[in-house]
This record gives C-alpha cells, sequence and structure tokens, in this order.
C-alpha cells in the first residue's frame, strides 16, 4: 500500500526509514536525512509548494514501512524526487518502480493544478548503483555531480513528462 505520512508518530517512523537506509551506513547523524524541504507543520505537507511525502507499508497487521520517497517542486514546471529507497528485502519486487511512477503521477496532478506551464520534467540525484533502476524508468543521467559524504557518486538524472 502507498500512502503519505498523516500524523507526528508515521513521519517520525518515515524519517527514520530514510536515516536507516540512506544515512546510516554512511556514519552519518539523524537528522542527516531531512532537509529545508522537510516541515514539522503536518498542516502543511498538502499545501502548494511543499513536497510530497509518500511510503510503501507491508501488508502485515505491523504495517511496516518498506520503502519512501519524496517529491518537490523546485520551480515551474520542475520536480525532484529526493530521500527514495526501499527495504533491502522488498527490491527487484517491481515496488521501487511503483513507488516512482506514484510520485510522478502526484507531481503531474500538482502541476496541473498549480501552474499554466506545459512542460513538465522530474529530476533526481541517483546513487551510481542505482542508475540501471532509473534509466528502465526513462530517467536520462544529466551529468555526474557529487560524491555524497565523499563516498557514494551521484548524478543527476531528468525524465521529461509533458
Amino acid at each position: 500500500q502507498i500512502t503519505s505520512p498523516s500524523n507526528e508518530s508515521e513521519f517520525e517512523d518515515y524519517y527514520y526509514f530514510r536515516w536507516e537506509y540512506l544515512r546510516k551506513e554512511l556514519n552519518q547523524k539523524l537528522g542527516t536525512e531531512r532537509d529545508d524541504f522537510d516541515l514539522d507543520d503536518l498542516d502543511l505537507v498538502v499545501n502548494v509548494g511543499h513536497p510530497i511525502h509518500r511510503m510503501i507499508l507491508n501488508n502485515n497487521k505491523e504495517r511496516k514501512i518498506i520503502g519512501v520517497g519524496r517529491a518537490h517542486q523546485n520551480s515551474l514546471g520542475a520536480y525532484q524526487v529526493r530521500y527514495f529507497a526501499i527495504h533491502k528485502n522488498y527490491r527487484r519486487l517491481g515496488l521501487g518502480s511503483s513507488l516512482m511512477n506514484d510520485l510522478e503521477l502526484h507531481a503531474i496532478e500538482h502541476h496541473r493544478l498549480h501552474s499554466n506551464s506545459s512542460k513538465l520534467h522530474i529530476t533526481l540525484n541517483a546513487r551510481e548503483n542505482a542508475l540501471n533502476f532509473y534509466e528502465k524508468l526513462n530517467y536520462k543521467i544529466i551529468k555526474k555531480t557529487n560524491l555524497l559524504f565523499g563516498k557514494i557518486q551521484h548524478y543527476e538524472m531528468m525524465k521529461k513528462i509533458i
């Protein structure tokens, strides 16, 4: 099930998953999994200009988070996906593709509601080991970018949506 965190407890679990899968292995402290687009005020999350937080829950009674991703608008017609991760035990099952599709659909919906621009593209900064995944989803490498925490090479990728 793909959903959005809807209360403080769910957001804390969401951010912890982001840290565990994207920062812990790099010996980064809790808090490094957040940036200026991550808001404390739950009411603002659904408003214009604020990020789209999505997560996949397993189908068990515990409803454990097994994947996360966030999209936000950078400028008119330009969105970015960040903090994308799938639990290692659930990879190669199509869940990552489903979550990316969900984020893209939310960006399209937001764009149609709040923009009169006819163009829309989504960018992301992919880790080197994830390039094939994003290329299968029709993202194209734009350029080699930063070395995250001096350890993991990233590449800017883009997909033209409209």
